[in-house]
């Protein structure tokens, strides 16, 4: 099996043979972050925007991550320049941002990801992201551009018909549907044929474009394995929390059941 490369783009290796899994950390416990790197998911999507976590925390899981192989990845919670410099100096591989709908928000985030001349993201190489300056100047800048992943998440049927125009910027390289989110603004559910066929269009102009595209599919394996078999690049499974609330539930389930006083 090949391994790829601990960046944020070697998660998109040409040369890797899985699909890259992934799953949402949600709890400030450092424990989490451990199970999923022993349990093999290939990168984690430090929540920012349905968590209560902080920078701070955001800033021990990514070091976690990184250090037990896992490539981390951060949902910021805006697209504040200002938010993405952080999270990218503290060492983040990546950024997904929601709720991104049109080509000029897609090309503001780009530039927020990317040092000049390709973007406005101000140098901080004595961050953990340069070493604490020990890290060559050159270096440091050259994998901000060329290793940290920009993925905007579509979630409106505005931000899918834009999804060609967004794709062709260079300073994005993936897109994230959120089906729960997008059938909801439709009125609709993730899995009617509506939403899937805007899923579908998504994937299309992502393959049109060389880039990627993923979905997140709750602790539904079988569902994913099927999207990745039509196209799908990346996937989400279940996040730390639900993992184990659902663990929770079935062994009380079961004790009650092999009790039979329930």
């Amino acid at each position: 099996m090949t391994t790829p490369r601990r960046t944020g783009a070697g998660l998109f290796a040409p040369d890797r043979d899985t699909t890259p899994l992934g799953t949402w950390l949600k709890l400030t416990s450092g424990e989490p972050v451990e199970i999923m790197a022993f349990a093999g998911f290939d990168f984690v999507v430090i929540d920012l925007e349905h968590a209560p976590l902080d920078l701070q925390t955001a800033y021990r899981l990514i070091n976690s991550a990184t250090a037990l192989g896992m490539v981390p990845l951060v949902r910021v919670p805006d697209t504040t320049a200002s938010t993405i410099q952080k999270i990218l100096d503290a060492g983040a591989m990546g950024i997904l941002v929601p709720h991104v709908d049109t080509v000029q928000q897609a090309a503001a985030v780009g530039q927020a990801c990317r040092f000049p001349p390709h973007g406005i993201r101000g140098a901080g190489g004595t961050s953990r992201a340069g070493a604490w300056g020990l890290r060559p100047n050159a270096d440091y800048l050259a994998t901000g551009n060329d290793d940290v992943l920009c993925i905007p998440q579509l979630e409106s049927v505005e931000a899918i018909k834009a999804a060609p125009e967004i794709l062709a910027l260079d300073s994005i390289d993936a897109v994230f549907v959120g089906a729960a989110d997008l059938s909801m603004s439709m009125g609709s559910t993730p899995a009617s044929p509506d939403v899937l066929e805007l899923i579908g269009s998504a994937l299309d102009a992502a393959h049109a474009a060389g880039k990627r595209c993923g979905l997140a599919f709750g602790g539904v394996p079988e569902r994913a394995a099927r999207a990745v078999r039509d196209g799908c690049d990346f996937v989400l499974l279940s996040n730390d929390t639900s993992m184990l609330a659902d663990a929770a539930r079935r062994l009380v389930t079961a004790f009650r059941e092999a009790d039979g006083r329930r």
